[in-house]
């Protein structure tokens, strides 16, 4: 069984999956090299049983059919919108994901972002790192409010959806959600309050977060119009994806003042890209940004634990499927022509 391990971003050679290898077993190891293409000869591609991805945005720039003899693709991560999975199911190939690793990791940096707009500690600290005595006035932060009774929207409760309206829950905060996906009923088993329509979720949303997965209803979704519905003054999260929201529409309404404030893990353009007016304007600490932007470099998912969950994880879907047939999480079986 040979596996190709496509933008490889560790500092160690998979010493974890190494140790998890059979008899007879190769890796392939691909490092991710910023600006350059993954490159791979003929005879490697032959060689492959299996791939990983582990980008969270970098595509194969190679199609299916360059790999002949590979018969399980993997996105190691919960997105998996970088693998072709209608391609490869033309070629009777699973796409599988790995969604059951960094889920608490991810709720709890949604709530810490929401927590960091609310309670001021960004702005404080700020502040403070500038003027340590000058700085201290606990009025300045402009998005402090009591969040106890405040309305926790979100947009879809699948996991790690569930385990942050959970948390929000805990803060004594009234859980609403959008998500066409789930059954009817769905919604009394967890003591939220389900809107059957996009958006009268925005409309009563005190803080939104995204959950949903990235894909052709979602890319572009939180946009000029969906924002030009929200409730005044609202708070926008993103830990999702960063193409579903417009990072030209969060300008306007922050601007506008129809957003108070966003805290984004994820961009549409990953690392960020200064050329932008909002990542120029917050780079450049613009006043009438202040304390009410916070980015995080697409950090949400992350810990030490979560990361080796998650290349266990990996590993252990592509043993699981060449070694006895067992197919976890895939994600293209709509598509898979056997």
């Amino acid at each position: 069984m040979n596996i190709l391990m496509a933008f490889w971003s560790y500092a160690d050679d998979a010493e974890l999956e190494r140790g998890m290898l059979n008899s007879g077993d190769e890796l392939l190891l691909k490092r991710l090299i910023p600006g350059e293409k993954l490159q791979l000869n003929e005879e490697e591609k032959q060689r492959v049983d299996a791939l990983v991805n582990y980008s969270a945005v970098e595509k194969l720039p190679f199609p299916p059919s360059d790999f002949p003899n590979c018969r399980i693709a993997v996105r190691a991560g919960v997105g998996f919108d970088n693998l072709d999975g209608e391609a490869w199911g033309k070629r009777a190939v699973p796409v599988c994901n790995i969604p059951d690793y960094g889920t608490t990791e991810v709720a709890d940096h949604a709530i810490a972002l929401m927590l960091a707009l609310t309670r001021g500690t960004a702005p404080y600290h700020r502040m403070l790192s500038k003027a340590p005595r000058e700085g201290w006035r606990f009025a300045e932060a402009p998005l402090v409010r009591r969040l106890r009774g405040t309305v926790f929207g979100v947009i879809g409760m699948g996991r790690i959806g569930m385990a942050t309206a959970l948390r929000a829950k805990a803060f004594g905060m009234k859980v609403l959600f959008y998500d066409p996906h789930l059954p009817s009923g769905i919604e009394l088993s967890l003591g939220f309050e389900r809107a059957l329509e996009l958006k009268s979720l925005v409309a009563n949303a005190d803080v939104l977060s995204i959950h949903a997965p990235l894909d052709r209803s979602t890319a572009g979704l939180v946009n000029r119009d969906l924002l030009g519905m929200s409730k005044r003054g609202q708070i926008l999260i993103n830990t999702a994806r960063g193409p579903i929201v417009d990072l030209d529409a969060v300008m306007e309404s922050l601007q506008s003042g129809q957003l108070g404030g966003a805290g984004l893990d994820v961009l549409p353009e990953e690392p960020a890209n200064l050329s932008h007016p909002l990542i120029k304007s917050y780079h450049e600490e613009a006043s009438w940004l202040e304390g009410r932007l916070i980015l995080t470099p697409h950090a949400a998912f992350y810990s030490p634990s979560s990361v080796e969950d998650l290349r266990r994880k990996s590993f252990e879907v592509v043993q699981n499927y060449l070694t006895k047939k067992i197919l976890m999480n895939c994600v293209n079986s709509a598509f898979l022509s056997n």
